[in-house]
């Protein structure tokens, strides 16, 4: 049955990645078409056509290897510049003899452009639109991506809620553990506890697990909370507080006295605080010796968009750090070194997760099904950010491409200078076949690692 589980839950990640492919390239062909720009093919996939068919002027299909898709759109490399007529770049040149490699690549890119040009096709190619309209269908795919994220991010959010800290008590300690000495501590010998030990405030105070409660220091503690809560309790330590719980729909009055003890530093994003040689830095604050229950809490829809940012600076710090990460990866795989769990994956480490979660008895069904949106709307997001890398082949490199001939035509009109024309990205082909060669090399190494020391979220 786990087996069937996996499968399903790899199913539909494929599927969804599938159709995340398949709208991001909507995202370019719907103002391609808007704009008047001749698009000759619709493809997801690469390498061999398996299945085609043609509508009006465009073949939409699927390809053999489903590792990404594309539209072909007519003119996107424009014609060389004729030296001897000043002006005429209206028909591609062909150079007869070549001054290098990189030039006849250039040569041939254009030449192959100009052969899917047909009659009327003069005004509906890509390098003639405005710069504006270029930068909107390369922004197309990336915006869809990014949409999409946000809607999936939203369902879990909204709709099934996010992990969320409770007044509910979880837990509660008989004891106050010394800080340091945990690990050392039996916890099925008398609960962890030794005769030195101060006995823990909350259970002297008649919490127990499954209690809710409701104030503290006379003021009203709602279901979400606890992090309020955290900071009221740590701020009295030492004092005698009144404090209100629930249990089994009646409220009980105590009294509760925080214990001073010192506790480590958390920062807003809940991480450990260290100094300068990499210790963790301690506070004496007030601890009562209880945990929260953890209950997925429906949020606002103001909550979405932060989420998403958050998810969107998350995958920018990856991208930004990605030779480092990759060398980590390819470490990993090829030696004892543990795989960061949070370092790149490729899309079969993505279906694999998916699997894991599908197939876990650890979770609910619930739970597995808004973890599988929440992996399909981090995908997405991921996609986002990745294609904004300025980089071609990827959109950012035509989006900058279209903004730097924009800068460039502004001073030639400024300074009054002939207008340079459009940059001509064929000079970039041998970057661009090297950025591709690179994305093909890290794709081959993600997915080895994935193979053999995949990442695992569930230990």
């Amino acid at each position: 049955m786990n087996t069937l589980l996996f499968i399903i839950g790899v199913l539909v990640m494929v599927v969804a990645v599938a159709f995340s492919i398949g709208l991001h390239e909507v995202g370019h062909l719907v103002p391609a078409k808007r704009f008047g720009v001749r698009v000759p093919q619709y493809m997801i996939g690469f390498g061999k056509t398996v299945f085609s068919l043609k509508r009006g002027e465009t073949e939409y299909g699927f390809k053999a290897i489903p590792l990404g898709g594309y539209i072909a759109m007519i003119g996107m490399y424009p014609p060389a510049k004729n030296k001897g007529n000043v002006g005429a770049t209206d028909a591609p040149i062909l150079r007869k003899s070549s001054t290098g490699m990189f030039q006849q690549m250039a040569d041939e890119a254009r030449h192959a452009a100009a052969e899917q040009l047909q009659p009327g096709d003069e005004d509906r190619v890509f390098y003639k639109l405005p710069v504006y309209k270029r930068i909107i269908i390369m922004l197309g795919g990336p915006t869809m991506n990014l949409l999409i994220g946000i809607v999936m991010i939203g369902i879990v959010t909204v709709g099934f809620g996010l992990p969320t800290q409770t007044s509910t008590v979880e837990e509660v300690y008989q004891c106050v553990v010394p800080l340091g000495q945990e690990a050392d501590r039996d916890s099925s010998v008398n609960n962890g506890c030794l005769p030195s030990d101060a006995p823990g405030p909350a259970y002297a105070a008649g919490l127990r697990p499954g209690d809710t409660v409701t104030s503290f220091d006379g003021a009203e503690v709602g279901n979400t909370d606890w992090v309020t809560l955290t900071q009221a309790i740590r701020s009295h330590a030492g004092e005698s507080v009144p404090l209100t719980y629930e249990r089994d729909g009646v409220e009980h009055s105590t009294s509760i006295t925080p214990y001073k003890t010192e506790r480590p530093v958390i920062n807003g994003e809940g991480q450990l605080v260290t100094d300068a040689s990499g210790a963790a830095k301690t506070v004496e604050v007030g601890f009562i010796g209880m945990g929260s229950e953890v209950q997925n809490i429906s949020q606002p829809v103001s909550a979405v968009l932060p989420a998403v940012w958050t998810q969107v600076k998350g995958v920018t710090a990856v991208v930004l750090d990605l030779p480092a990460r990759m060398a980590a990866v390819g470490k990993a795989a090829f030696s004892d070194t543990p795989r960061d769990p949070n370092g790149p994956i490729s899309v079969v480490g993505v279906g694999r997760i998916a699997g894991e979660i599908s197939a876990t008895n650890l979770i609910g069904v619930n739970d597995k099904v808004a973890s599988l949106i929440s992996l399909i709307g981090g995908l997405n997001i991921a996609l986002f950010v990745f294609n904004l890398i300025p980089l071609l082949p990827l959109d950012g490199g035509h989006i900058i491409g279209a903004l730097f001939e924009s800068v460039r035509r502004f001073f030639a009109k400024l300074f009054k200078r002939p207008d340079p024309g459009p940059v001509d990205i064929a000079k970039m082909l041998p970057l661009t076949y090297v950025v591709a060669v690179g994305m093909l090399a890290m794709g081959a190494v993600l997915i080895y690692a994935d193979i053999v020391k995949p990442v695992s979220i569930f230990g």
